[in-house]
């Protein structure tokens, strides 16, 4: 979590050793460990409420929801555009009966 080395907590022994003493030092640390327990429970509490409250994965995938309906939407507006289109049934039929040019490649000799 702090990314404390053997060093750092050597130097944080041999200090608190100083301060407070031989006989006061293992007290010191009980209620050290009793309060950061505390203090992580408290924060994981906090964090579960935080994401139960807010419920990031279901705002996420709403999200993403609302993206794909509204390419469906977008989607739909444009078959609906190409089918409105009209087409003249003459115009279809001069081009289908309209001759082809012939490639090069199939060039009779």
């Amino acid at each position: 979590m702090f990314d404390i080395g053997f060093a750092e907590l050597l130097l944080v022994g041999v200090i608190g050793l100083l301060v407070l003493g031989p006989e006061r030092l293992p007290t010191a640390i009980r209620t050290g460990r009793f309060w950061l327990a505390k203090l992580r429970r408290n924060f994981n509490a906090l964090r579960a409420e935080f994401e139960r409250e807010f419920d990031t994965e279901e705002l996420k995938r709403e999200i993403h929801n609302d993206a794909v309906l509204q390419g469906l939407k977008e989607t739909g507006r444009d078959l609906e555009r190409s089918f409105d289109t009209p087409y003249d049934i003459d115009d279809i039929r001069s081009a289908d009966a309209a001759p082809t040019p012939a490639s090069p490649d199939h060039e009779q000799r």
